[in-house]
């Protein structure tokens, strides 16, 4: 029993030391690697080259229409047929609406045996007149009844002339009992249904025809921007573009295939945003663009030479733009700049750059200012087809 006791004592003893060793090994190793620094992170870089750019810039747009009609009634009457479909295309001189027009004909016709009223009265002052003219000269009459028929032949004619001008209007009230299309375009949908009462006291809005093809674009430039190309241009910095080619961004972020042309720039800031109002017009075949639709409006009105980096170099920030750089030591810095727009999928950079510096384009979030990096350099950029 002593012996069993005895033998019981050493192998514990001999699993206790080992236990320890193994532990003792595990904390030497792991504090070993505790001690060793991680790899510094790796970011990539991209050079800043001098080119001839386009001075781009991107600014919000509206479209509408080039030539949109409002038709309205333009008699009083009752809508009896609407006859164009809605949405469709139209003409100038294309029947839209018929009014009721039977109040109309017998206005004109009224007018009509007003006027051959007045014409027989006219005839039967002037044969009078033509009678009593020789029995004048021989006193065979007054000289007032003579100066009677003489006024009575001036009224009678007067009188054919206002029925014709009555005749003319009426003429013309019944041709507006049939509503046509002003202008060539598409037609919205209709603001009144058959049997409606129009044009009773106001001119009713019937239809809106919207001339699509071509359509163009409003949007605004800051007129700090506008003076400064102006002067660059001045100082023979900058060359002006001719023609101005403007492209569109769609909404859904596809640039439009057709290049527009810069149509006006307006010669007055408004003074409740400082921008100057420009307007661009562009081809509409296929009605791709509508009215009332918002795009980013690109536009490049000078070229210059200037130094470019990616733009997913430039960060904002509350103090304002900046890019990150690595120094002799990789450490990183940051940088502040001034950009002037872009030209294509690169930042002009007025100030804080020179040609040949680089930049960190990838890795930013790994890049914090004071840290420690690996720079290596970017893949070039796939060409954009």
């Amino acid at each position: 029993m002593r012996l069993l006791l005895c033998l019981l004592m050493v192998v514990g003893s001999a699993w206790l030391g080992g236990c320890e060793a193994r532990d003792g090994g595990g904390a030497r190793q792991a504090g070993q690697a505790a001690g060793q620094p991680p790899p510094a992170p790796e970011v990539e870089m991209a050079t800043a080259t001098r080119k001839t750019i386009s001075m781009q810039q991107i600014l919000p747009g509206r479209l509408e229409a080039v030539e949109t009609a409002m038709v309205r009634a333009r008699v009083d009457g009752i809508v009896e047929q609407r006859l164009f479909a809605e949405g469709s295309d139209v003409k100038s001189g294309d029947k839209l609406f018929q009014l009721e027009d039977r109040t109309l004909r017998a206005r004109v016709a009224a007018a009509r045996a007003t006027l051959e009223r007045a014409r027989a009265d006219h005839l039967l002052a002037r044969q009078t007149l033509d009678r009593l003219k020789p029995l004048v000269n021989t006193e065979a009459v007054s000289r007032q009844e003579y100066d009677q028929a003489t006024a009575q032949q001036a009224r009678s004619g007067a009188d054919v002339k206002a029925a014709e001008a009555e005749l003319t209007r009426v003429g013309i009230d019944l041709g507006w009992s049939t509503v046509t299309a002003p202008i060539d375009g598409r037609a919205g949908r209709a603001m009144v249904t058959v049997g409606a009462l129009v044009g009773q006291k106001e001119a009713t809005h019937l239809v809106t025809i919207e001339k699509l093809d071509p359509i163009r674009v409003v949007f605004s430039q800051a007129s700090a921007e506008m003076f400064r190309l102006r002067r660059a241009k001045e100082q023979g910095s900058a060359a002006p573009i001719d023609p101005v080619e403007v492209r569109l961004v769609l909404e859904d972020d596809v640039e439009y295939p057709l290049i527009g042309r810069l149509l006006f720039t307006d010669m007055a800031v408004d003074p409740k945003t400082g921008t100057v109002e420009m307007r661009a017009e562009f081809r509409n075949p296929e009605r791709k663009l509508l009215p009332g639709q918002f795009a980013r409006v690109q536009i490049a009105l000078a070229t210059s030479e200037g130094v470019t980096i990616p733009q997913r170099a430039v960060q904002n920030t509350q103090q304002g733009q900046i890019v990150l750089m690595v120094d002799a030591k990789n450490k990183v810095v940051p940088r502040p700049v001034r950009t002037g727009g872009f030209s294509g999928q690169d930042w002009i950079i007025l100030e804080g750059l020179k040609e040949g510096e680089k930049v960190i384009v990838n890795g930013h979030q790994k890049a914090r200012p004071g840290s420690e990096v690996t720079p290596k350099e970017a893949a070039a950029p796939a060409r954009a087809s």
